[in-house]
């Protein structure tokens, strides 16, 4: 009985069970789809990649949130690697499969097509190129970190390791050349430049890369720079090893394209790209990273990966926030891809100007098997340790980095290329100014050492740098025909390590060798000597033409004046002593405005007016003319003789711009020279660097010699390295500082105390010309018409008057001939 009701009951619970499935079999799926279209290159490494991990992603989301109402769907479509097929698998995907976001493509050629996408594709587009975009896209989202964030990051190490001449080595492909003006504009940022630049197709053969490395060892360039596929590293750095030129000296530095599968490379790739360093994307790891190591059975996640996966978080996160607020807010599924903030795969998660948050550049160093980590490149452009204590100061820079060759450089230490333990330094010993330079020995080493302003100069600034190697300093005495050329010539050829001196710095010489900054004033200047305080020097702002000329004007105005006054105005009648002492004292009273004679006429009114305005101007001109001869002499260089150091470039800079003839140029070689060729008028003036002037102008009077002039046709003195030599660099930062602490301008007074006279801190180019008829016979002009026009019209009225006289005259003689007699004409 009890068998027959239990096999009753569960008969029925069978009929419900069965009715309760056909109901809700006919029901709807409790969430939404919501179609998404992914557009990868199916055949290649990185699309396989990408497709593994959007699918994992997105069963891992709603694994973990099985409660929301939506569901992505992927529909893919394999381009093949045709861009021509991303754009129709897009427009598909648009126009017959409704998707509501497209996730990809990863190659940049297909990517720049779908940015043209904006009117007809009005959805989120989640790109995985690492290629910058161009924005014009508002629905085009980064996803991957843009490459070129690193190229700053390998400019920064490029100057940070006091590198110089970089060849740089591309792919031969629309993003190989697109790439090398990033990484060439980064370099000229950080003042490198790239001298060479090399395209390399990946279907070049062996030979053609063979000769290419002959031409870079030609170039005697040893700094690489490496932005290519894998496949192209590798047999880049297996032909450099074959050549020789994976040695000592040598640096190599890979962007994230080879770093980013470094541990998918073979050993014998690894092998040859030893002390090779590297820049990739840091991705922090997570638990996540090695559970899905083991579940995908890879040995490293790929960064390709990574991006995949916390992309179509983003995206389904953002799919059900717009699921659940649609009715509330008119947010589109855009603005919360970009809202979407959250710790993923990769570390946090979020948005700015359309593309993720940029993150820190890991750098890397080939050692052994696979790579070491030495340290990080932030985003603020410095460089650390570890992450998270960039605050320390033992945390700045990297760690040690090991070169081809086991050469090995820590970031924060320079490195110093010398020719072995000793560093020999040349020494210009032409005894021409030795408080600029000249060699001393010290008592209490018995060593030469340098002393003047330009030794003093290098000793504190290579001091500062606190470089433990030993100098000698090396004198390059005076010889007939030798010059600074051959200084520069034995530092190129590598005989000395530098040359410390008064060596100009020029264009032609920056060729051969490094210079530091300037330490010295730049341009020339000239030199004269006073004027001897001559009694008549108050006639020397005019010209004997101007004088004679104003006398004449005065006297001319002065008959002007009297001719139209004496007639009708008082002041100027009486005897002719009076009347002519009358018109010179009126005449000449104009030149202090003291005239006191009143004028009658309106024609004299005029010419005075006239005459005044032009006493005013020669007045005015006359006074600047003599306040500048009282300071310093003038200079005429015409059918004069001038001045220039027999060994110096200066000659050349100045004959070139002031165009002066060559047999006025006279050749001196010290400061002796100079104050004698001066004094006993050999020359009239000496042009030559402003530092040598400096140097007579503190041994001599400074009542004797003065700088006038000046002219900005060089560049000043600098010290000179091998080309390359990281001291350059150094030495320039110490100069830079030492001007702007003050040192400088202390060591320039202490050698070349300013005690002659000079006319200003910034010497202007000024030098007083004596006035002359020619330059105003302008107002001459105008005031002479005047005064002819004036006398002419005066003329005429006394012409006038004189016939009107007459006539009244003859009137009169008529009228008494007919009445003789008042009686007679009265009857």
């Amino acid at each position: 009985m009890k068998s027959s009701r239990f096999i009753q009951t569960g008969f029925a619970f069978l009929i419900l069970s069965s009715f309760h499935t056909l109901l809700t079999a006919n029901e709807d799926p409790p969430y939404k789809e919501i179609p998404v279209g992914m557009i990868l290159d199916m055949g290649s490494r990185v699309g396989k990649v990408i497709n593994r991990f959007v699918i994992k992603g997105i069963s891992d989301f709603y694994t973990a949130n099985p409660h929301y109402r939506t569901r992505i769907v992927l529909d893919t479509r394999d381009t093949k690697g045709k861009r021509l097929l991303a754009l129709s698998a897009a427009l598909d995907l648009l126009e017959n499969n409704k998707v509501q976001a497209i996730i990809g493509p990863h190659s940049t050629t297909e990517a720049r097509f779908l940015e043209i996408l904006e009117e007809k594709a009005n959805l989120p587009i989640l790109s995985l190129s690492t290629s910058p975009f161009t924005n014009q896209n508002p629905n085009f989202l980064q996803i991957a970190q843009d490459e070129t964030t690193q190229f700053k990051g390998i400019a920064a190490l490029v100057e940070s390791l006091y590198l110089n001449n970089i060849i740089l080595i591309c792919e031969d492909n629309e993003n190989g050349r697109e790439m090398a003006t990033y990484i060439i504009s980064s370099f000229r940022k950080h003042n490198k430049y790239v001298t060479y630049t090399s395209l390399i197709s990946t279907s070049v053969n062996h030979t053609h890369i063979l000769e290419e490395f002959h031409k870079f060892q030609y170039m005697q360039t040893k700094v690489f720079v490496v932005h290519g596929s894998p496949s192209i590293s590798s047999r880049l750095f297996s032909m450099a090893k074959e050549v020789g030129m994976m040695s000592e000296g040598y640096t190599w530095i890979v962007t994230s394209k080879t770093t980013n599968i470094l541990k998918f490379m073979d050993s014998k790739a690894i092998e040859s790209m030893q002390g090779a360093v590297g820049l990739k994307p840091y991705f922090p790891k997570a638990s996540k990273f090695h559970g899905l190591k083991h579940f995908m059975g890879l040995k490293e996640v790929d960064y390709n990966g990574i991006w995949a996966y916390d992309a179509v978080y983003a995206l389904a996160m953002a799919v059900e926030r717009l699921q659940i607020e649609k009715h509330v807010t008119k947010l589109t599924l855009l603005d919360h891809i970009l809202r979407t903030k959250f710790h993923g795969l990769g570390g946090e998660f979020k948005f700015m100007n359309e593309r993720t948050l940029l993150r820190p550049i890991e750098v890397i160093n080939v050692i052994g098997k696979g790579d070491k980590r030495v340290g990080f490149w932030m985003v603020n452009g410095e460089f650390v340790k570890k992450m998270g204590k960039t605050n320390s100061s033992t945390n700045n820079g990297l760690e040690h980095i090991v070169f081809p060759g086991g050469d090995t450089a820590i970031l924060n230490h320079r490195r110093l290329q010398v020719n072995g333990k000793k560093m020999r330094i040349l020494v210009p010993v032409f005894g021409g100014f030795k408080n600029i330079l000249q060699m001393v020995v010290d008592p209490k080493t018995n060593l030469s050492n340098v002393s003047g302003f330009c030794g003093e100069v290098f000793n504190v600034a290579f001091n500062v740098l606190n470089h433990k190697v030993d100098i000698e300093f090396v004198p390059y005495l005076f010889e007939e025909g030798r010059t600074f050329n051959d200084l520069i010539d034995k530092v190129y050829y590598k005989e000395f390590d530098a040359a410390v001196g008064d060596i100009t710095i020029t264009s032609n010489r920056s060729r051969y060798v490094d210079f530091t900054l300037p330490y010295s004033d730049m341009g020339v200047g000239t030199l004269v000597r006073n004027a001897d305080k001559s009694i008549w020097i108050f006639l020397s702002p005019l010209n004997a033409d101007l004088w004679f000329t104003s006398a004449g004007f005065f006297l001319f105005l002065g008959f002007v004046i009297w001719f139209i006054e004496h007639r009708t105005n008082e002041e100027f009648q009486g005897s002719t002593t009076q009347q002519i002492g009358t018109t010179l004292w009126f005449a000449f009273s104009t030149l202090v405005y003291a005239h006191r004679e009143k004028l009658e006429s309106n024609l004299s009114r005029f010419v005075v007016t006239v005459w005044v305005f032009v006493v005013l101007v020669l007045t005015s001109s006359y006074t600047a003319t003599l306040s500048s001869l009282l300071t310093v002499q003038q200079i005429a260089l015409k059918g004069g003789s001038v001045q220039f150091q027999g060994i110096s470039p200066v000659k050349a800079a100045v004959y070139n711009n002031v165009k002066l003839n060559e047999d006025v140029l006279v050749e001196l070689h010290s400061a002796d020279d100079y104050a004698k060729a001066l004094r006993n008028g050999r020359v009239g003036a000496i042009i030559d660097e402003i530092l040598y002037i400096k140097s007579v102008l503190a041994l001599y009077s400074r009542h004797e010699f003065s700088l006038v002039a000046t002219s900005s046709t060089t560049n000043g003195f600098g010290f000179v390295f091998q080309r390359g030599s990281t001291l350059a660099k150094d030495m320039s930062t110490q100069i830079a500082k030492l001007r702007e602490d003050g040192t400088l301008k202390a060591l320039e007074d202490k050698w070349l105390e300013r005690q002659s006279s000079i006319m200003s801190n910034d010497f202007p180019a000024v030098s007083p010309n004596i006035l002359n008829l020619y330059g105003l016979r302008g107002l001459f002009l105008i005031s002479g018409v005047s005064m002819a026009f004036v006398l002419f019209v005066s003329m005429v009225y006394l012409a006038r008057e004189k016939c009107q006289g007459r006539s009244k005259m003859e009137m009169l003689r008529r009228v008494s001939k007919i009445c003789p007699t008042p009686s007679t004409c009265t009857r």
